[in-house]
């Protein structure tokens, strides 16, 4: 039988599995798209020309103080090319750089600090703008903006919502729960407090079947964290596309709403990618360092190749997790719901709540949807068992075991960059 090689994005330095060629579909890979020859002269185009809005400098004329939000490092942002001139054009414009805040969006996620915050923002901004991270669960950081018609108290940090000039940058990409990532996102949940997030991720809003990847008509966590972000302010966002090598391949700026739809039609037609019939196995990956250095985060990975796994088909997940499960508290919710049935029972009719169960939530759908393995050297094989799936010592004998189960007639899907790909079912 003739083997495929591939690399699945595997924390830094990828993973190589062998494929049986014959059973293969795919591998399924994002569309080609050019990357920019010189991103910074497009950035400093679209900062004088944005989408919907007045250019920034004039937008920057007049104003006393601004606060820039960035992702955090599980999201690969390429602020060190982004704020330099968004920088400039601020200070150019008559805003002191000590009036100037960075402000980390973590959500709900640990700070970055120290060399994380060189690498994520650059050495040189690092040490001389005040950089500041978010913390989610002080309440006393936070504005009260009001409550939604849906019921989401509004709660967001203090230093957004009282800087005179809101300025908001991100990546857009397919999102397990918001559709896209990207534009409001960096407000609800990147600034908002655990009050906020804990009832936007509660279940009247994830088990809707809208609150998908790559869906926005009739997405309640879209439409309300679109809410929640006018309700903030934003006067300009810039935000990217980029491609497996994490090269910018889009780039716009302006209206939080208008700049950022932009974005999205170029990114879904770029990461959609079609399959006819839905594939006994796939494999696939979390896109590697920063996203799969967590449970939390490679959960992501399982949700992104759903859609075109068969029910009762399996999932074949490689992962890092170099720095295990996740928070303290997505651990808790892990150890307090020995099954998913349970902890499925527990949130719908109960008023059970613990940080970052959202996660388990979406896991629970994958579960009840198809089996999952996963290769990682990063947790041993008794924890990973905790976390509702079964280990494999290689990639190679799940796909033996799943060719066993399933007979000789077992399609192969993989996805070697995982989340980034937007698979969907279409028969031809």
């Amino acid at each position: 039988m003739l083997a495929m090689r591939v690399t699945l994005d595997y924390g830094k330095t990828g993973l190589e599995v062998e494929l049986p060629d014959d059973r293969v579909v795919g591998p399924l890979h994002i569309k080609p798209a050019a990357p920019l020859a010189d991103p910074v002269a497009v950035l400093h185009q679209a900062l004088a020309n944005p989408i919907g809005t007045p250019p920034l400098a004039e937008l920057a004329r007049g104003r006393k103080d601004a606060c820039i939000l960035v992702c955090d490092i599980t999201r690969p942002v390429p602020n060190p090319i982004l704020l330099p001139p968004i920088l400039k054009t601020l200070e150019d414009a008559g805003i002191p750089r000590d009036k100037i805040t960075i402000l980390v969006a973590t959500g709900l996620h640990r700070p970055n600090e120290g060399a994380e915050l060189d690498e994520l923002v650059g050495p040189e901004i690092a040490r001389n703008y005040r950089c500041l991270n978010h913390h989610g669960k002080e309440r006393d950081e936070h504005d009260y903006l009001g409550t939604t018609e849906r019921g989401v108290p509004v709660w967001i940090d203090h230093r957004y919502t009282r800087a005179d000039l809101k300025i908001t940058t991100g990546l857009i990409e397919p999102h397990l729960m918001a559709g896209y990532s990207g534009g409001r996102k960096l407000i609800c949940p990147g600034i908002a407090g655990l009050d906020t997030v804990k009832v936007w991720h509660g279940p009247q809003f994830l088990e809707d079947p809208r609150a998908d990847c790559g869906i926005l008509d009739g997405n309640p966590v879209h439409e309300e964290n679109t809410k929640i972000a006018l309700m903030a302010g934003c006067d300009f966002i810039v935000n990217v596309c980029i491609d497996g090598k994490r090269q910018i391949t889009w780039l716009g700026a302006g209206h939080m709403i208008k700049a950022w739809e932009t974005g999205v039609q170029f990114v879904a037609d770029v990461v959609k990618v079609r399959v006819d019939q839905p594939l006994d196995v796939v494999v696939t990956s979390c896109a590697g360092y920063p996203l799969d250095t967590t449970w939390y985060q490679a959960v992501k990975g399982l949700t992104g190749a759903l859609p075109v796994v068969k029910k009762g088909g399996t999932i074949i997940l490689v992962a890092s997790l170099t720095e295990g499960i996740g928070s303290p508290e997505f651990q808790q919710v892990m150890r307090e719901n020995p099954t998913l049935e349970g902890f499925k029972k527990r949130i719908m009719t109960t008023d059970y709540f613990v940080m970052d169960q959202w996660q388990l939530e979406e896991l629970a759908k994958v579960c009840a949807h198809c089996k999952v393995k996963v290769f990682t050297k990063g947790i041993a094989p008794d924890v990973l068992r905790s976390c509702h799936v079964e280990p494999t010592e290689s990639v190679e004998g799940a796909i033996a075991e799943a060719i066993a189960e399933y007979g000789p007639g077992t399609r192969i899907g993989v996805i070697p960059k995982g989340p980034y790909v937007l698979p969907y079912l279409e028969s031809k």
